[in-house]
């Protein structure tokens, strides 16, 4: 058959009419499940209060940043406007194609904590009838979410390039996409964090209560950062994911043709997407938990289901309309690299393996054998992802990178190889996102059911359902870290291809350069400071917390003793985590793209090189490091609390109840940030590399 580049819009503007009316439709189902329950009714409408009381907020301040980055991006991007030659209507595209990726990041963001918010009350309430029912609303209403994101993003990027026929605008609709979520992720990572280990601390280690406590001031804040951290954070990262990752694949493919669009390599990228999506809806329609399974095992065969589903589809796709088998062989080998990762992931975190009981095992020993173990076992984990992102690179590099292929397409060939390995790791990434947001609706759903006197046996169902939603979350987490690399080292080709068109003449960087050098020093010290500077903001505000939770023991009557009359402030708490998390989530992300615009002034577009270099690889070692360290610690906390060396109010307990609160912030704030921040500062540099190229000092 004789594609046309008009089939593939159309083939992607359908997919993802079909993703959106699926998920109206299990957003209606979910809707019609049964909450009877007045305390839980009551609880879940603070949550959802809490959360678009926060979110509301946090966009004010985030419209007003992408309105001055607008403005910039309309005086001096692609090129100054002053600029002999200029274009000034691509500088008007890529503004506006940026303020359409914000716009859809935050839409992405918003439509997850709705159906979060309407999602767990429900999950809560179907755990007295037994887990499948309260499985099958917490994955449908993560689900939802999956869809309506990727579904946003395939529609919005092949939009984007229907209208401007030119790749590199969707760097600005990209760019726009990743700084939202950079801020989104950073600020509601610093709320759910600050809440959660204010309660933790608080409430089981210094009072012995249960972790949903309704006596504790900051129970509801910490369900309220589940919404807002881990639902409409992550839905906005994972959204700036698969757009970074198409639009790489896009900016490269078109560069092979000397700027013409229509091609069959653009019109696989749109393609391969496009399937991704079908082949989610079909992984999604299908999951459920078998008589004698779990959870996890629910979660991951969908996963392995929709992998298989895409394999078949591409490879069908590329037999049909003639797409080159080098290509379809990357986008497996990523596929197939990243369900690796998140079985080794898997392996690190999930609570009947044997590394998470050896954690809670040496929790026995007091606190800091607790830190310890979950610090190594955390590095350890890191190696088997990093070494799967080498692979995968590699191995896609050299399928491309053929003499014959590289003289037919040229040299930019075995690029477009790894970016495509990148759209083939990301291609099921509506599963992934369903995955991830189920587990925070279920971790509502198990404080709910504790609010709600549901029951021990009922909060059991809750804890088991939550247990599988830390382990999924810590592999999907490792799927999307491991996505995010290969896409940033496309990326990485995308900046030589851009600064080589406005004349650096770039074939390498050579580390031996000084110049070069500089750039890897400062890139790779960017995500340590970039971490800190978030773990830190959780420290300061979790300190305030806690101090108001003491306060509102010591001066509320009979609160302490539970006496009936007696009602916490639960507002004080959601107040004290969101004045601090909106006042402390732009500088960290200003700082990584302020240090990427010095470097590129200082040493031009070689130092830029050697700055991604450095900040790629020491990024994609901590985020993977924090994320695993994270859920290891949560599980083992877990595990111990189901009775395990010690069970609940033993000296292993509270030790496992310290390393949680450790790694709170690694897996939830600073960790799944990383890769955002990696990504945004790939596309800051390919934006600016006209500009350092013509203005730096050392160049």
């Amino acid at each position: 058959m004789e594609p046309t580049l008009n089939m593939f819009y159309g083939i992607s503007i359908i997919v993802a009419a079909i993703a959106f009316l699926f998920a109206a439709y299990l957003y209606v189902w979910v809707k019609r499940q049964s909450q009877e329950n007045k305390r839980i009714t009551e609880v879940a409408q603070l949550i959802r209060e809490g959360a678009n009381t926060f979110m509301k907020r946090e966009y004010k301040i985030l419209g007003v940043f992408a309105l001055v980055i607008a403005v910039l991006i309309v005086v001096f991007l692609p090129t100054p406007i002053w600029s002999k030659g200029a274009e000034i209507w691509k500088n008007i595209a890529m503004a506006v194609s940026y303020i359409c990726g914000t716009v859809l990041s935050a839409i992405a963001g918003k439509l997850g904590l709705v159906v979060a918010s309407l999602s767990n009350g429900r999950s809560a309430e179907a755990a007295k009838k037994g887990i499948k029912p309260a499985f099958l609303i917490g994955f449908r209403g993560g689900s939802v979410m999956g869809l309506l994101v990727v579904g946003c993003a395939v529609l919005g990027v092949s939009a984007v390039l229907l209208v401007v026929k030119e790749a590199s605008i969707l760097l600005g609709f990209s760019f726009g996409a990743s700084s939202l979520a950079l801020f989104a992720k950073a600020g509601g990572g610093i709320f759910t964090k600050t809440a959660d280990v204010a309660a933790d601390l608080t409430g089981k280690v210094e009072l012995g209560i249960a972790e949903d406590d309704p006596r504790n001031p900051a129970v509801i804040a910490d369900n309220v950062g589940d919404n807002v951290g881990d639902v409409a954070g992550m839905g906005a990262d994972l959204f700036d994911s698969n757009v970074a990752a198409m639009t790489s694949a896009l900016v490269i493919a078109q560069t092979l043709t000397g700027g013409v669009v229509e091609h069959l390599n653009v019109m696989m990228v749109l393609c391969y997407a496009a399937l991704g999506l079908l082949a989610s809806i079909l992984g999604i329609a299908t999951a459920r938990i078998t008589k004698n399974g779990t959870p996890t095992k629910a979660l991951n065969s969908s996963t392995y289901v929709t992998s298989a589903l895409f394999l078949a589809f591409t490879a069908g796709a590329t037999a049909l309309f003639g797409f080159s088998w080098h290509i379809w062989a990357c986008s497996a080998t990523g596929l197939i690299v990243g369900v690796v990762i998140g079985l080794a992931t898997d392996y690190f975190t999930d609570d009947s393996k044997p590394i998470v009981k050896k954690c809670a095992g040496a929790s026995k020993s007091g606190p800091a054998f607790t830190i310890l173990s979950g610090f190594s076992y955390g590095f350890l984990s890191a190696l088997p992802a990093m070494i799967g992102i080498a692979v995968s690179a590699l191995v896609s590099y050299k399928i491309c990178g053929t003499e014959a292929l590289i003289a037919e397409y040229g040299a930019n060939y075995p690029l477009f190889g790894i970016s495509m390995a990148a759209v083939g790791m990301l291609s099921i990434v509506a599963m992934i996102i369903s995955n991830d947001a189920y587990g925070p609706i279920v971790d509502n759903a198990r404080g709910l059911a504790e609010m709600g006197d549901l029951g021990e046996e009922t909060i059991r169902v809750a804890d088991e359902l939550d247990s599988a939603g830390n382990t999924v979350k810590a592999v999907t987490k490792g799927f999307s870290i491991g996505a995010a690399g290969l896409t940033v080292i496309s990326l990485l080709g995308t900046f030589m291809s851009e600064a080589n068109a406005a004349g650096a003449n770039i074939a390498g960087f050579d580390i031996m350069n000084p110049t070069v050098f500089f750039g890897i020093l400062i890139g790779a010290a960017i995500p340590a400071v970039f971490s800190a500077m978030l773990i830190l903001a959780v420290d300061k505000n979790a300190q305030k917390m806690v101090k108001e939770i003491h306060r509102q023991f010591d001066t509320i009557p009979g609160l302490k003793e539970g006496k009936a009359d007696a009602k916490p402030d639960y507002d004080k708490c959601i107040d004290v985590a969101t004045t601090g998390s909106l006042r402390d989530l732009i500088p960290a992300g200003l700082v990584a793209i302020l240090a990427t615009v010095g470097v590129g002034f200082i040493g031009g577009p070689a130092a830029v090189g050697g700055f991604l270099l450095g900040n790629i690889v020491s990024g994609l070692l901590l985020s993977l490091f924090m994320s695993n360290a994270g859920g290891l610690w949560d599980n083992s906390k877990k595990y111990v609390e189901a009775g395990n060396e010690g069970g609940k109010g033993s000296e292993a307990h509270k030790a496992a109840v310290i390393g949680d609160t450790v790694g709170d912030p690694f897996k939830d704030t600073a960790g799944p940030s990383i890769n955002t921040q990696i990504t945004v500062v790939s596309l800051v540099a390919s934006l600016l590399s006209a500009i350092f190229v013509q203005f730096n000092i050392f160049g």
